[in-house]
């Protein structure tokens, strides 16, 4: 079973549009609301695909009610510890050639709050899970080391850890070390290590970095441009054809999904991330795919690729 926790979740809403254009009355071709926040995503996604999960999630107000009854639509199970501040809304705009602009609301939580949620989740790592993955941003209270004292927490019990999440929360989780798999992307991973990225060396450099801290492996997706998998001895990268996507929302969520549902070697591993990546992007709004869309057909792994390839040569 895989655990997942989201400090910061949310009803997220997409509306489909021809084009965005600003200072426009658009109409929407097509919308859907659907429980939100990263960690609620790799559930989502791993309860579609047949594989065990528990999401905990704070939960505030009618829009706490709503998602906390979105999940349970989805069949997600869930363990909702409660907060005074309502959910948050996120709003994504997706366009006919599949541009992505996302309107995200802040969250809060108090620092007793903050208690009953390392609380839940201790709670959740004493029956041993396979796995725990903290993900996502934190709401405004929450302290930047959250995710590192899951880690701690974790750790004590043996349980492996996945975080997913940026800005200081990763950095702090990234110095603290001991996390078995970090899961930026490039954009993310660029902002941690303090610069732009043009090569796949570049970013593989970027990895390592972060791993000498004491952490096992990172994967870190690089949007249309594939996945790369950064571990101690070896590097791999999966990609396919490029195709349009329909929506991006949550397709790095599905990456991370499929990534801890596959078996196997690393390179396995890396395909089914990305072939899961792949089948979310095809899919509208912020829908995971399940066993239907999954296609390995199109995705090719490469072991210790050129370090001069260009990322958006790929």
């Amino acid at each position: 079973m895989i655990c997942t926790v989201t400090p910061n979740p949310s009803v997220d809403r997409t509306l489909e549009v021809a084009a965005l254009t600003p200072g426009e009355v658009l109409r929407a071709q097509g919308w859907s609301t659907d429980p939100g926040g990263k960690g609620v995503n790799v559930s989502r996604a791993l309860h579609a695909n047949g594989v065990p999960t528990t999401a905990v999630v704070p939960v505030g107000g009618a829009e706490g009610e709503h998602l906390a009854e979105l999940l349970a639509e989805h069949g997600v199970p869930a363990l909702p510890v409660r907060v005074s501040e309502p959910t948050r809304n996120n709003v994504a705009v997706v366009d006919a050639a599949g541009t992505t602009t996302k309107i995200n609301t802040p969250g809060r939580i108090t620092a007793e709050e903050t208690e009953d949620l390392l609380r839940a989740v201790a709670g959740r790592l004493d029956a041993r899970p396979d796995l725990l993955v903290a993900a996502g941003s934190l709401p405004e209270g929450a302290p930047v080391d959250l995710y590192a004292r899951m880690v701690r927490a974790a750790a004590r019990r043996g349980v492996p850890v996945a975080v997913d999440t940026s800005g200081a929360p990763l950095a702090a989780a990234v110095r603290a070390g001991s996390v078995d798999l970090l899961k930026p992307n490039e954009e993310e991973l660029a902002e941690l290590d303090g610069q732009e990225f043009t090569t796949l060396g570049e970013v593989i450099a970027a990895a390592r970095r972060a791993l000498a801290h004491g952490n096992r492996a990172a994967l870190v997706t690089l949007g249309p441009h594939g996945a790369l998998l950064v571990e101690a001895g070896q590097v791999h990268w999966a990609g396919g054809p490029a195709f349009a996507p329909r929506s991006t929302v949550g397709a790095g969520d599905c990456a991370l999904a499929g990534y801890l549902a596959a078996r196997g070697a690393p390179a396995d591993r890396l395909a089914a991330a990305a072939t899961w990546g792949r089948a979310a992007a095809a899919l509208p709004g912020s829908a995971v795919p399940g066993p239907g869309d999954l296609d390995p057909g199109p995705v090719r792994v490469v072991a210790d690729p050129d370090p001069d390839l260009v990322i958006k040569e790929l």
